[in-house]
């Protein structure tokens, strides 16, 4: 099975992204976690993303907030699936990291998530690696089975006291 890279742009992004990691581990996917900064060390994070195919990743996701360069950064340096987190921030509430991670120039495409959106860029590495692993594609659909599952119950509660 192919790995998940997961870069960070700080060790302070930790929280969010142990919900990505938490995420592919419910999964049985292996993952690698590292802090790169596309600003403070740009040479780790693209030898990093240079790297990536051969060393056995199947898609890197990237988390970073203000700036967000990250995810841009690493696409630039790989032609895996790159599925970038914008971070939230005290300024602009990550709105400025959402939009420097969607607004990729023609040519180096950076899948983005919602801001602070780690399970979603999980579940998103985990759909690209089912193009090719079976096991996944049950493992999906069983997780949406359960999402399904839990919506209903709270339907049927809600109904049951308002109804």
């Amino acid at each position: 099975m192919k790995k998940v890279g997961i870069v960070m742009g700080s060790a302070s992004d930790l929280p969010v992204v142990r919900k990505a990691v938490d995420t592919l581990r419910e999964f049985g996917v292996p993952c690698e976690v590292h802090v790169y900064s596309a600003h403070r060390t740009p040479a780790e994070a693209g030898a990093f993303a240079r790297a990536a195919r051969e060393n056995g990743f199947g898609a890197v996701i990237a988390a970073a907030g203000m700036a967000a360069h990250l995810a841009g950064a690493i696409a630039a340096n790989t032609t895996l699936p790159v599925i970038g987190i914008p971070m939230k921030s005290k300024a602009l509430d990550g709105v400025d990291a959402l939009l420097s991670t969607v607004q990729m120039p023609s040519g180096i495409p950076v899948a983005a998530v919602a801001i602070d959106g780690a399970v979603n860029a999980a579940l998103l590495a985990v759909q690209i690696l089912a193009v090719e692993d079976t096991s996944l594609v049950e493992k999906l659909d069983a997780h949406r089975a359960a999402g399904a599952a839990k919506a209903l119950a709270a339907d049927a509660e809600v109904a049951a006291e308002f109804n």
